[in-house]
């Protein structure tokens, strides 16, 4: 491992992320929550430990090698959440311990959106702005952003990227330089942001709830300034712009660049994973709505299409806003839009789960077994928009699902370990996993009741869905080590 290297970029991005608190002090000073003095604090902590990291390394130069990568990627989500936990543990309110401002970190910068607070809406609005801008940041990945900034630092980055972009097809890239990728990326992240929180404004919003619920809204986090989420704001208005933008950001980003810069909007029509995903989706709703109607749980026809879409799209999407509490639902329908949460949105998107990619592949194999039962000497290639599928892809998946099945596995047992009932640890993990946040069971509303031990696991859940369980598991490994 190259030492040197890697604090160097670690240094780096530490001083750059200090940097984000300086949003979090103006609105401090601008709306006088007397909670500015934790984030100057932070910051000037941060910023000292980045500098210490650098310093030593600030001369290196060599090419990082590629396993160095997934090392940087692993240390950058587990430092910078400890990083990001230090001005939840200065502020006055909320008074939390160490194991909950991790937990709470670690969920804005995984985009999870599992939260162990309460009484938001009395909490310091520069609080309750820098949990939105931390699912902000983690949205797209800091470490793309660093992708970005990288080569003018001397240190290269396609390493970083090939171990950060979600989904099995990580050697497409929409430029052929890692860095105009980067930026494209970023470009049409940020504009989607802004759409999302204008429109935001224009449904009702005051501005600091626009620009709050656009960055979790676009980060599929499902962060909210208000206790209820967007049940709070008892709008259609703007339960349709949440929609909207949570579907959109679900899609994979490289298909938002194809059709902006073809000018067409067929690139989506034609695209196997997009046609799924709206597919998937679609059928869930008719399914939510039907069943809401033919158990009355709103009187009016609207309210139960209305609701059922909102909670379909957040679920299904790993995004995690609620309008109402789903868990009191009849019981087939919170339990299928967890289970479905597996999926998660589309690879490259900021959506957490397995990535519909994923399942439409095991679709595919499982469908080819079957015709092989009865034809066994037939060949019959699996295929993705007319182009088949390399066998080592195919394979990569099911490699990734008995990963998936055996560390979800894990989780729940030593869940029920720390004394939770059944329902609450099976949503638990299958939330943190998938990167979704709210729950079944003692954890529909928040994670406060779960122990320290629990936090922790779920932590750790966290980061491992985050980064699709290959980046993190891999360091576990004896072989990555060796040579």
């Amino acid at each position: 491992m190259q030492t040197l290297g890697i604090m160097k970029i670690l240094g780096i991005l530490i001083v750059l992320f200090s940097i984000t608190l300086i949003p979090p002090i103006a609105v401090s000073l601008f709306y006088m929550d007397q909670a500015h003095d934790a984030f100057i604090f932070s910051l000037l902590i941060i910023l000292t430990v980045g500098a210490i990291c650098w310093f030593p390394a600030r001369r290196y130069r060599s090419e990082l090698r590629f396993r160095d990568g997934f090392l940087i990627v692993v240390l950058i989500w587990v430092v910078l959440s400890i990083m990001a936990a230090i001005p939840l543990l200065l502020a006055h309110r909320p008074e939390l311990r160490i194991v909950d401002a991790l937990f709470e970190s670690t969920s804005g910068l995984t985009t999870t959106g599992a939260t162990i607070l309460t009484a938001i809406d009395d909490l310091p609005l520069s609080v309750l702005y820098y949990r939105q801008q931390l699912q902000w940041l983690g949205g797209m990945g800091i470490i793309v952003l660093a992708v970005a900034v990288m080569p003018a630092l001397g240190v290269g980055g396609m390493q970083l990227y090939r171990a950060e972009t979600p989904g099995p097809m990580k050697d497409n890239k929409l430029t052929p330089r890692i860095t105009e990728t980067a930026k494209a990326i970023w470009r049409i992240y940020l504009g989607l942001t802004v759409l999302c929180g204008a429109s935001y404004y224009f449904a009702g919003m005051s501005v600091f709830d626009a620009v709050s619920h656009a960055f979790s809204t676009v980060a599929i986090g499902g962060f909210s300034t208000h206790e209820a989420s967007l049940g709070y704001f008892q709008s259609n208005a703007i339960n349709l712009v949440a929609t909207l933008f949570m579907l959109l950001a679900g899609l994979n980003f490289a298909l938002h660049f194809s059709a902006f810069r073809f000018r067409r909007v067929a690139v989506y029509l034609k695209d196997p994973e997009a046609k799924a995903y709206f597919g998937l989706i679609l059928l869930i709703i008719v399914l939510t709505v039907m069943m809401l109607h033919n158990h009355q749980v709103y009187e009016q026809l609207s309210d139960n299409i209305v609701q059922g879409i909102v909670q379909v799209v957040s679920i299904v999407t790993t995004t995690g806003f609620t309008t109402t509490n789903f868990s009191i639902w009849p019981t087939f329908i919170p339990i299928l839009l967890i289970l479905l949460s597996t999926a998660g949105g589309c690879a490259g998107s900021t959506a957490g789960g397995m990535k519909i990619i994923r399942m439409l592949l095991l679709f595919k194999q499982g469908a080819r077994e079957i015709s092989k039962l009865v034809h066994p000497s037939a060949l019959i290639p699996i295929k993705l928009g007319g182009k088949p599928v390399p066998d080592n892809v195919v394979n990569a998946v099911w490699g990734f699902l008995s990963l998936y099945i055996f560390s979800y596995a894990i989780l729940l047992i030593i869940m029920l370990a720390t004394g939770a009932d059944l329902t609450t640890a099976f949503s638990a993990v299958t939330a943190c996993l998938n990167n979704l946040g709210p729950g079944l069971g003692d954890v529909s509303r928040n994670y406060a009741s779960i122990t320290d031990t629990g936090k922790i696991v779920l932590t750790f859940a966290m980061v491992l869905g985050r980064l699709e369980l290959f980046t993190l598991l891999v360091l576990f490994s004896p072989v990555f080590w060796k040579g």
